[in-house]
């Protein structure tokens, strides 16, 4: 190999680098609490907090985030966009 790669799936655009695309920190928090400091961090994000027996789509939206949750309402994957 030559150390070059046109790889589109390897390819940023401009800025894209500094976009935050999970949040492992928020494990264990209530979901609520996730979707809030999430928002903080980004507002052009939609987020939206999955139940234990929630279902959902599986297109991939670069400015979705699905925050799953538990039973008892704490979020047990990491949030991440999607």
């Amino acid at each position: 190999m030559d150390g070059k790669t046109n790889n589109a799936a390897n390819t940023k655009s401009e800025g894209e680098s500094s976009v935050r695309r999970s949040w492992p920190e928020l494990l264990g928090l209530t979901g609520e609490e996730a979707k809030k400091r999430i928002k903080e961090e980004n507002p052009a994000l939609d987020l939206h907090v999955v139940g234990p027996d929630g279902m959902v789509t599986a297109d991939f939206r670069s400015n979705r985030v699905w925050i799953w949750v538990d039973s008892e309402g704490k979020v047990n994957r990491t949030p991440s966009i999607g």
